[in-house]
């Protein structure tokens, strides 16, 4: 894919006790498979598969922890939005 332009990305803070587990990586994937393009969660250096729970799980992300969700896709804005809401939220927890 060609970017024109920079990265469209926005930062959040794990919240949650627990950090960033199994259910709440199901949750992001949820909203992440409905992209048009590609979904990106990054810790640090690390870059996981926002569609894939256990892409997610190997970044290992305890209370506190800074993450990036990045999107190639403008038309992804709305599900950026909801997986940054859903992540300030703490998962619902």
């Amino acid at each position: 894919m060609l970017k024109i332009g920079p990265e469209i990305h926005k930062v959040a803070f794990i919240k949650n006790e627990l950090g960033l587990h199994a259910r709440s990586a199901a949750q992001i994937a949820e909203i992440a498979i409905n992209s048009k393009g590609n979904i990106w969660v990054m810790k640090n250096e690390e870059k996981a598969d926002a569609s894939s729970i256990m892409d997610i799980l190997t970044l290992v992300c305890e209370k506190g922890t800074k993450i990036k969700i990045i999107i190639e896709d403008s038309a992804d804005t709305d599900i950026l939005n909801a997986i940054v809401d859903l992540v300030d939220n703490g998962f619902g927890e």
